[in-house]
């Protein structure tokens, strides 16, 4: 297994990860699945890599489906991820041919989640670091994550945090000592 870039991507990487994403949707919307052959990628593409495909459509979430941990190489992350924000987010239906023409999709790659050592909430509130920190957060079978790029809609770590815990399955005010989190960074393509 190659490790993931720590840098970011060139100009021809980044054209490339958006044209996959592109092919899979639209391979999509004709009913098939498409999956990249990596003999025609660069061997930073074929890394292995986790990222997030965000769906938009008129300036709301229309899909967003990710990794957080690599289990594949990069370029299949985000074929796989692009065409399940697109058709597989429970929260949506099927994204149809008519709608896509006003979609707009956004591609994160995740740096590898590391675990944050927290003793309480307020410790926890006090080590986030707003903008620029992907949280995940879980207790028992409760598991859920925000992006960093929730930051722009919920810029207080509070706030951030209840709703991430309400994502969760929880209440906001849910706290427990067996809590784990852990942080991440993205970058974006």
């Amino acid at each position: 297994m190659v490790p993931m870039p720590s840098t970011e991507f060139s100009p021809e990487q980044k054209q490339q990860l958006w044209e996959t994403a592109t092919a899979s949707i639209e391979s999509g919307l004709q009913g098939k699945n498409w999956v990249p052959d990596l003999a025609e990628y660069p061997a930073e593409l074929n890394s292995y890599g986790a990222c997030f495909v965000t769906l938009m459509k008129n300036a709301s979430l229309r899909g967003c489906i990710g990794s957080l941990e690599a289990h594949q190489p990069l370029i299949r992350d985000v074929a796989a991820n692009a065409y399940n924000a697109a058709f597989r987010d429970p929260r949506f239906p099927r994204l149809t041919v008519d709608e896509w023409p006003a979609c707009e999709f956004s591609i994160s790659i995740l740096t590898k989640p590391e675990p944050l050592v927290v003793t309480s909430e307020g410790d926890l509130l006090a080590k986030l670091r707003p903008g620029l920190d992907g949280v995940i957060f879980t207790w028992r079978h409760h598991r859920a994550t925000y992006l960093p790029s929730v930051w722009e809609q919920l810029p207080d770590p509070a706030m951030f945090l209840g709703e991430l815990k309400r994502k969760a399955g929880l209440a906001a005010d849910f706290w427990a000592d067996d809590v784990a989190i852990s942080t991440y960074q993205t970058i974006a393509v």
